[in-house]
């Protein structure tokens, strides 16, 4: 048994795909090695291979602080495996009375059903977890490891020409997604396991690179901003001693606006079914390419200089400061290089004495006033009148100048390690299609 009754399946999520859409959805690669439906690969157990729970049977209304973990598209935004901090939870009786049947445990594969087409993450064995309940936009597959490695799968379905395959597939509502069918009927090219195991441990070294140079960054930004903190928030900055407080802030610190000590610049898009307008050489930030920390390392996709003559965006320079204004906002990372950006985030730009670097800090620290500000119909967003609601406390000149130097020295170091970040992951995608078909030798 490999997972609920298919009438309910098609019901929930569309009818089966035709053959050309089946097609459309064939992996690449791996020609002289046998392909196979990716059904044939899940485990010979009870709900292997099965999508979240139908209509009502869960709702934000049955989520909680605690209980079982929920997968949901938040937590597959981090590598290989899910990210263990954005947490929903249901009780475990509300699993008992009707979420058995979407269940998912350490070792498990999760794809994305709809929203960002092309997820694809790994339950973590060492997670916060021994079971989590996949919500209505994930799939889940338990791998049979006799027959295939996690890994080597999580590579497949990571590689961008296979993503390009699902990312184009549009049901015929129009709403972009795939189904277990579809899923279930993906042919890949399966070698011995043997072979798979050596591509993924070949692969997996460029991402153990990378997520420890996540790690050392994630330990030098901490640092920045806890100086932040006891400087400009409790306030023990040095020379405070003879500093006299008035009217709750130093003297000599000015009390401002966010809309008064920052260049506030807007975006645009160029039209996307322009040839001459992408894939160019112009790195184009959107809010799916913010970081959750300093630096926007790379982005999705890339403008031509006509393409940037034609949309409302500048070139932003290196340390530009990005921030998110719909949908999840108030995502803040530097420009690692020149950029353009699209209308759904702000440029900032520091003025005197404000620096970018003292600016990224302290719109950090207080980024939850824009958020808890962002307000809309459909989706939340922040707008230009937004900043000029937001407090912000300028201090001294001399005290910006001492904090800066301060942390001139861990940014640089940031930016040579997110510089090796994205050559080791340029270096790892060139791999990894060659690998896949079989061009590079086991």
């Amino acid at each position: 048994m490999k997972g609920p009754d298919l009438m309910e399946e098609e019901q929930s999520r569309g009818s089966a795909t035709s053959f050309e859409d089946q097609e459309i959805l064939r992996g690449a690669g791996g020609m002289s090695w046998p392909r196979k439906k990716l059904e044939l690969l899940a485990a010979d157990e009870p709900y292997s291979f099965v999508g979240g729970p139908f209509g009502s049977k869960l709702t934000s209304r049955d989520y909680s602080d605690q209980g079982i973990p929920v997968i949901r598209g938040s937590n597959l935004n981090n590598g290989r495996f899910l990210d263990m901090n954005e947490f929903v939870y249901v009780s475990d009786s509300k699993v008992r009375k009707d979420l058995s049947g979407n269940l998912a445990k350490p070792g498990d594969l999760v794809f994305t059903q709809r929203g960002t087409l092309g997820q694809v993450a790994i339950i973590p064995k060492e997670g916060i977890s021994d079971r989590y309940v996949v919500s209505q936009s994930q799939m889940k597959l338990t791998v049979d490891d006799t027959k295939a490695d996690q890994f080597f799968l999580y590579y497949y379905f990571s590689s961008r020409e296979v993503i390009d395959r699902i990312t184009n597939f549009t049901s015929s509502s129009g709403v972009p997604h795939i189904n277990l069918t579809v899923l279930r009927n993906f042919e890949i090219p399966v070698p011995p396991l043997e072979i798979q195991k050596s591509i993924a441990s070949i692969l997996s070294a460029y991402d153990d690179l990378i997520e420890n140079n996540r790690r050392r960054i994630q330990l030098l930004e901490q640092a920045a901003r806890l100086l932040y903190r006891e400087w400009f928030v409790h306030l023990r900055f040095p020379g405070h001693e003879h500093v006299r407080i008035m009217d709750g802030v130093p003297e000599g610190w000015e009390r401002k606006t966010a809309f008064d000590e920052m260049d506030i610049l807007s975006g645009g898009t160029p039209k996307t079914g322009v040839p001459d307008y992408w894939n160019g050489d112009i790195p184009f930030f959107t809010p799916k390419d913010s970081m959750d920390y300093a630096y926007a390392l790379a982005t999705e996709k890339r403008l031509t200089e006509e393409g940037l003559r034609n949309c409302n965006s500048k070139l932003y320079p290196k340390d530009t400061i990005f921030i998110t204004a719909r949908g999840t906002v108030g995502k803040i990372n530097l420009a690692q290089t020149a950029m353009a950006m699209n209308q759904s985030c702000y440029a900032l730009i520091g003025k005197p004495p404000l620096n970018q670097y003292y600016l990224y800090f302290a719109l950090v620290d207080g980024v939850e006033q824009f958020r808890s500000r962002a307000v809309g119909a459909v989706f939340d967003a922040i707008i230009r009148e937004t900043f000029n609601q937001i407090p912000f406390i300028v201090p001294d000149d001399k005290i910006i100048q001492s904090f800066t130097e301060h942390v001139v020295p861990i940014i640089k170091q940031i930016d040579v390690l997110s510089t090796e970040i994205r050559m080791l992951t340029q270096a790892r995608d060139l791999l990894l299609p060659r690998l896949m078909n079989g061009e590079i030798k086991i």
